[in-house]
Order: structure tokens, then C-alpha cells, then sequence
């Protein structure tokens, strides 16, 4: 098949993933990366990861099926950042949905869901690899699903939809008053080059950056 994986951004980290996910399957598919709309060549299947552009539907048209992979348990969850909404808000579980894109934002049909649970002293990193790994055991599953012309279902109709908004830069501030214990939830999940958890106090702004360090890194 002729697969296209398409990921706006350059510097997000699940590009190493696609990048393996790419070279373990090159044998039998004819796989290329793409970072704009419109490099997109057409084929098969489409999958989009981590896209911030809309693919409208004459777009879309030129592939037989267009994937979205969205971290939430959708219908609830759309929008923006999903994952990291839901680990804000104290949840140890995240699922991950396949869905068809559609016009309207993560509101396509459901291919398949995937879990995976998160302890509560993961990292961002550690919480990425997660993601990531699970993101890609979809991918192997969407090509199985079509190989075997499985069709996705519509999303539950009897669960109300909710939405995530984007995020901002002001998400990712910390009140350095507040006791670390009730600030670290915030800070590990946070990317700490691309959003780092800052803090304002003595009249500087201050980034902070968090990593596991073992009982011999700390002597």
C-alpha cells in the first residue's frame, strides 16, 4: 500500500517514532513522511499525526482512507492536547482513538481504541514513549483493518461530546508558592524545550526542567 504520514511539526518528538515505524515497514508498503498539505502525493492511507493543518475534503479525496490519531476516549476530548488535559485533571489512564478525518474536528468514525496507563512519577519523556508506542501499534492495526475490509463505527451517540481548548503559554505557569507535591503533576508534564513549566518571582521568569535521576547519579 501506499501510506503517507503526515506531521506538521519538525520538532515533535514522535517524529523518531515515525521515523522507525517508517523503516520497519518500507519493506512492504511504500511509506513517505510529509510536513505540508501540500507535499501530500496521494495513495492509500493518510494518517495524520500530530497535524495542526486542516485537510479539507478535496484533499482527503485523494486517498482511500484518512486517519486521525487523538488521545482521548472520543467522543469525549476533542480538541487540542488531550492527553495532557486529562493528566492535569489527575486521570492515570489515557486512550487513544483511530478515527476517519472528518469536516467536523474529531468527529469522524472509530476505527479502533487503544489504553495505556500513566504512574504517577512518569515524566513527560516517559510519558511520550507511552504515547508514542501505542500510536503506532494503531497504525499496525489500521493497515490490518483495512487489509481485512473492516469498517469503523460511528462515534457513541448516547455520550455527550466535550472539548479541549487549546493550550497557551499561561497553562504552563506555576505559582512557586504552592508546595512542590501539589506542583509536580503540573511540571512533569510538561516539554521542557518545547512548553516548559515556568514561574514568575523576584521580578525574573524562570523555566524549569525535571528529569529521574538514579541513587548514583545523586552522589
Amino acid at each position: 500500500m501506499n501510506i503517507t504520514l503526515l506531521c506538521t511539526s519538525p520538532e515533535h518528538p514522535v517524529n523518531d517514532w515515525l521515523l522507525r515505524w517508517k523503516i520497519r515497514h518500507q519493506g512492504l508498503h511504500d511509506v513517505v513522511v510529509c510536513r505540508d498539505r501540500e507535499e501530500l502525493p496521494g495513495g492509500d492511507i493518510l494518517f495524520l499525526i500530530s497535524c495542526s493543518q486542516i485537510i479539507d475534503a478535496e484533499t482527503r479525496n485523494n486517498y482511500s482512507h484518512v486517519m486521525v490519531l487523538h488521545a482521548s476516549d472520543l467522543p469525549k476530548g476533542r480538541g487540542w492536547s488531550p492527553h495532557i488535559w486529562e493528566l492535569l485533571a489527575g486521570n492515570d489512564t489515557i486512550t487513544v482513538s483511530l478515527l476517519t478525518a472528518a469536516d467536523g474536528v474529531d468527529t469522524g468514525e472509530i476505527w479502533a481504541k487503544r489504553r495505556f496507563s500513566v504512574p504517577p512519577h512518569a515524566l513527560y519523556d516517559e510519558i511520550n514513549e507511552k504515547l508514542f508506542d501505542t500510536e503506532l501499534a494503531l497504525l499496525d492495526e489500521a493497515i490490518k483493518l483495512v487489509e481485512g475490509g473492516v469498517r469503523p463505527m460511528s462515534q457513541t451517540s448516547d455520550i455527550m461530546p466535550s472539548y479541549y481548548r487549546r493550550r497557551t503559554p499561561s497553562d504552563s505557569e506555576i505559582d512557586p508558592h504552592q508546595p512542590l507535591s501539589e506542583l509536580f503533576n503540573t511540571i512533569r508534564v510538561m516539554d521542557p524545550q518545547r512548553f516548559p513549566a515556568f514561574f514568575t518571582l523576584h521580578g525574573h521568569t524562570y523555566t524549569i526542567e525535571i528529569k529521574k535521576v538514579s541513587p548514583d547519579e545523586r552522589d
